[in-house]
């Protein structure tokens, strides 16, 4: 687990990247999360807006180079925040690729994998403070689409227009830029993992599965249709062809008080290998 104060050209295989939320000191927080050197877990917020949305230029399953320094505002001691500010570039090196049925990702990703959502969640709760990890459902028994807000706070819109995206030394270069669109649906998994004795229904909150619905809805040009094109992939596809796993994290507002402080911040979908396929 990452708790060095400082981390100079720290090396992180991004693996998370969640859909970003107004707050009132950034105007949008995107929280991104992925691998030190490959081994541990950790978090990297405030992250610039151009790596949530530029995929050709910071991709997931990238290696990126930056300086870190712990962030003394948060308590889990996977959170990290870029050393330099938000104005300065983030080196992208290369990319981790999918062959041989996602084989180096599964090297790098699959180091840790609680098959035990009680297990995890103790261990959030006691000293480690654990708040990030991969996580081995047992059954996947439903995907499930809920309508929420269409948008933003008053407050958050507000916030945006007075060119305070981010806190960038430049405030022209964030100001008149509107906020990204809010997803006007939530979406969950129930599952079950070891020793549950009923489903767990926990929000999925990565950046694609936003991402799929606005561009199923440019396709469809209806919400209904593009809802059962995101079932299609996260449910159908993803749950009965792929080999799922779960990257789950916890928010620093609920992490000590809700019951489980984890939501769903990404998810991994490697192929299914045959004994066959393996020899």
């Amino acid at each position: 687990m990452a708790t060095a104060p400082d981390l100079a050209s720290a090396k992180v295989l991004i693996t998370v990247k969640t859909y970003p939320l107004p707050s009132s000191k950034y105007g949008e927080l995107v929280c991104t999360a992925g691998l030190l050197e490959g081994k541990t877990w950790i978090r990297i917020y405030p992250i610039p807006f151009s790596f949530l949305t530029d995929g050709q230029k910071y991709p997931k399953y990238a290696w990126v180079e930056l300086d870190l320094v712990r962030n003394r505002a948060d308590f889990r001691p996977e959170s990290y925040r870029p050393k330099q500010g938000l104005d300065e570039p983030i080196s992208f090196t290369s990319r981790v690729g999918t062959a041989n049925h996602w084989a180096a990702r599964k090297t790098f990703v699959l180091r840790e994998v609680f098959a035990s959502m009680r297990d995890l969640i103790r261990l959030s709760k006691g000293p480690e403070k654990k708040s990030l990890a991969t996580v081995k459902p047992r059954e996947v028994v439903a995907f499930s689409t809920e309508a929420t807000d269409r948008e933003w706070k008053e407050s958050w819109l507000a916030q945006s227009k007075q060119g305070r995206l981010f806190e960038i030394q430049d405030p022209t270069k964030a100001a008149g830029r509107p906020l990204i669109r809010k997803l006007p649906y939530d979406y969950f998994y129930e599952f079950l993992t070891e020793d549950d004795t009923r489903p767990r229904k926990m929000k999925i909150e990565d950046w694609e599965i936003g991402a799929l619905f606005w561009s199923c809805l440019r396709r469809s040009g209806d919400e209904r249709q593009a809802n059962d094109l995101v079932r299609q992939r996260y449910f159908d596809d993803f749950v009965a062809n792929k080999d799922l796993y779960l990257f789950v994290g916890t928010t620093k507002q609920y992490h000590n008080v809700a019951r489980n402080p984890f939501t769903i911040v990404g998810v991994f979908y490697p192929p299914r290998t045959s004994q066959l396929s393996l020899l």
